[in-house]
């Protein structure tokens, strides 16, 4: 299984998309600040969208679709299913 996944430093705040295949490592290496880079710099820790799939290719075609789109139409998707912009890295059970 692989994972799309956005993080956001705050609600509202800096957005980050990604793509995994273990997306409770790769959360918590956000949130604990060792990925370096962009998320580091900007203090992207919190989960707050993902969707899985079954092939690593369909995950990086939709991870590329997303990085594309207008910041409005991210922050659209992320409202559909955590509109409170919870961080799910909390109640991640996978």
């Amino acid at each position: 299984m692989y994972f799309v996944y956005l993080m956001a430093s705050m609600p509202y705040g800096t957005l980050y998309t990604g793509v995994t295949n273990d997306l409770a490592r790769r959360a918590a290496e956000h949130r604990e600040g060792r990925t370096g880079g962009f998320s580091k710099k900007y203090d992207v820790k919190r989960l707050v969208y993902y969707e899985p799939h079954d092939s690593i290719e369909h995950a990086i075609q939709r991870e590329k679709q997303i990085k594309n789109w207008k910041r409005d139409w991210k922050i659209e998707l992320i409202e559909k299913q955590n509109p409170n912009w919870d961080d799910l890295f909390l109640n991640l059970t996978l």
